[in-house]
């Protein structure tokens, strides 16, 4: 079953946490992530002191980036549901901008979306939510 990812998730899949080895299964499929989530995930890599080049690198030849996760920009019709989720859920629940691309994304493709981040539990933004944790 094809998924959309966000950043918590992908973080807790690559840092082997709680919920890591329900986005492994995911990833055996295929998933997607929109490139405000990928930005969040190669940040807080960066943060922890991995080279982005080297690890971006490492993900393609493992067939991760490319293969099993698919990163999709941000297109015109998503950023109009990043504000409008802006306005109906983000402030109650906390939703950065990453979290409503990710949701925005779900929405578009169609497809669940999968987080670590409990913040997510009562939104109702019009897509499937799973929590991995």
């Amino acid at each position: 079953m094809s998924s959309v990812l966000d950043a918590s998730a992908l973080l807790a899949y690559l840092k082997e946490e709680p919920g890591g080895d329900m986005v492994e299964e995911l990833l055996a499929e295929s998933s997607n992530m929109s490139a405000a989530n990928w930005a969040e995930v190669l940040s807080k890599l960066a943060e922890e002191g991995d080279d982005i080049s080297l690890t971006v690198e490492s993900f393609e030849e493992e067939g991760l980036l490319g293969g099993n996760v698919i990163v999709h920009p941000l297109d015109e019709s998503q950023a109009r549901r990043v504000a409008t989720l802006r306005l109906v859920v983000a402030r109650e629940a906390g939703l950065s901008l990453a979290d409503r691309a990710c949701l925005a994304l779900a929405y578009a493709l169609d497809l669940p979306a999968y987080t670590a981040d409990g913040a997510w539990r009562n939104v109702d933004a019009e897509v499937e939510i799973h929590l991995i944790r």
